[in-house]
């Protein structure tokens, strides 16, 4: 243990996570929370990263009969074990704003590395996922496995059950009383968790990063009240504030409706990055116009789900328009589109907002969502239909939206069976890929299984986007758009590019 702990205090400085002068301290706190009564300098160690060391410190605490093999309190050893590097979330957020003042990039950089180097983000376990891009109709789009979440064993999934201590606290995932928590059995530990105050629209907010990133820079930035998710002109325009904040980054929402929105809905967050989607490239189609609003560009987009981008050197004047746009979807009706706006008073439209810098001009994308059921699509008009379930089935949440797909991690050995299956190697496949393999099968040309099969995937993919579009990608699907646009600005520019 004692050339571990070596590691880990040489690598903290490494990582400038704390200084030299800080050496001893930090292996007198680590001795502490390992039960080791005394220390022997081990000479000269080898260097392993800090996952890895956390890892074999974890295993020889469950050897010594120190800690249970339970998930759970693995995961908060780890926490406490970097916790003694992380400074005081005070001293943070004043590093953070000095970098600030000088480039707003320098303090996310900082911050980004920092919740990497203390093993908030999960880099090892990010590093299983499975990602490749493939070309579509629309562009490359992301293809991810998410195999970086690990599975509770059912030690775990029984101490959870058996949890003597019902505890509200802190409220939710998301909510800042996270920040510093040990963590329980059906709590995730957050003791290496920081994150960094923000003001939008004059509230207080708060800057994270996610533990599991999708994508660079994949941040959180969430109330510091716990309040539920909502879609409005209150929104659109913390949105825009955050991108006039942090230029290179976008921000986005998940829309504030079951089915259509993300997985949580009872705490209002938003997500943001420094990454293009394939979204962001998509083709526009139409150009259009709103009259009380000359400054202000729109675009109907060469994508699967319906996208208004609205762009303006003016963010007042954006958010305006946009909030004219998202107030007439609202009530908007189109039954021969099948989109009814509530049933039995029951909201049905909503939208997934994404803000970004693009050069001098605010841009704002307003992508329609519905959420009404029926007979055929119980799971959702506007979602993946049940012929993608077997690969999608899970909300189309913000970052699916944009075009990258986080796929379960089931179909990482389900996909093997249905590349051997179409190499001929195997007879059959999980039953429900077997219609799908068939297909797959009687197209196959003797390509590379592995690369034939993932474009598949994303064909697949992509076709469940469709699904989720309120005006298709059809000629009578763009005159439904056109007529909605018309709804809003009576007066849509012809130009079609």
């Amino acid at each position: 243990m004692n050339e571990l702990i070596k590691q880990l205090v040489e690598q903290a400085i490494r990582h400038q996570l704390i200084q030299p002068e800080d050496a001893v301290y930090a292996r007198n706190r680590l001795l502490a929370l390992l039960s080791e009564a005394a220390y022997t300098d081990p000479g000269t160690v080898d260097t392993a990263s800090i996952p890895d060391l956390l890892d074999e410190m974890i295993e020889q605490q469950i050897t010594a009969g120190k800690l249970a093999p339970r998930l759970d309190e693995k995961e908060r050893l780890a926490a406490e074990l970097m916790d003694v590097f992380v400074d005081r979330p005070s001293q943070i957020t004043s590093t953070f704003r000095q970098l600030y003042a000088e480039n707003p990039q320098q303090a996310t950089d900082y911050f980004y590395q920092l919740s990497q180097a203390n093993n908030y983000i999960q880099t090892k376990r990010i590093a299983k996922n499975i990602q490749y891009q493939a070309d579509t109709v629309y562009g490359e789009i992301d293809i991810t496995i998410n195999l970086s979440k690990p599975e509770k064993d059912p030690r775990e999934i029984a101490a959870a059950q058996t949890e003597t201590v019902e505890s509200t606290y802190p409220t939710c995932l998301l909510c800042v009383e996270n920040v510093g928590y040990a963590g329980r059995s059906n709590h995730p530990a957050r003791a290496n968790h920081r994150i960094v105050p923000l003001s939008l629209g004059g509230e207080s907010w708060a800057l994270q990063y996610s533990p599991y990133v999708y994508y660079n820079e994949h941040s959180i930035i969430l109330s510091q009240e716990h309040r539920d998710m909502v879609i409005n002109r209150q929104a659109f325009a913390r949105l825009l504030e955050f991108v006039a904040q942090f230029p290179h980054y976008f921000a986005g929402s998940n829309a504030d409706l079951p089915i259509v929105g993300g997985s949580i809905l009872t705490h209002d967050h938003y997500q943001g990055g420094r990454y293009e989607f394939a979204m962001d490239r998509a083709q526009a189609l139409h150009q259009f116009v709103l009259p009380d609003h000359p400054d202000v560009i729109g675009e109907t987009l060469h994508w699967p789900l319906t996208v208004l981008r609205l762009s303006s050197p003016d963010a007042s004047s954006l958010l305006d328009a946009a909030d004219e746009v998202y107030q007439t979807w609202l009530t908007y009706e189109d039954a021969e589109h099948e989109i009814l706006a509530a049933t039995d008073s029951v909201r049905h439209n909503t939208v997934t907002p994404i803000a970004r810098m693009r050069g001098e001009r605010f841009e704002l994308d307003l992508v329609l969502r519905n959420n009404r059921t029926s007979t055929d699509h119980p799971d959702g008009i506007f979602h993946t239909h049940a012929d993608i379930h077997h690969i999608k089935r899970e909300n189309i949440g913000l970052i699916e939206v944009m075009g990258l797909a986080v796929l379960p991690a089931r179909l990482l050995s389900e996909l093997e069976e249905v590349e051997q299956f179409v190499a001929g190697t195997a007879t059959s496949t999980d039953p429900s890929h077997q219609k799908w393999a068939t297909e797959l099968k009687a197209a196959y040309n003797g390509q590379d299984v592995t690369e034939y099969v993932r474009q598949a995937v994303a064909a697949k993919f992509v076709r469940g986007l469709e699904d989720c579009g309120v005006f298709k990608q059809t000629p009578d699907g763009q005159a439904g758009l056109d007529r909605f646009l018309e709804t809003v600005s009576r007066q849509v520019a012809g130009d079609r590019r």
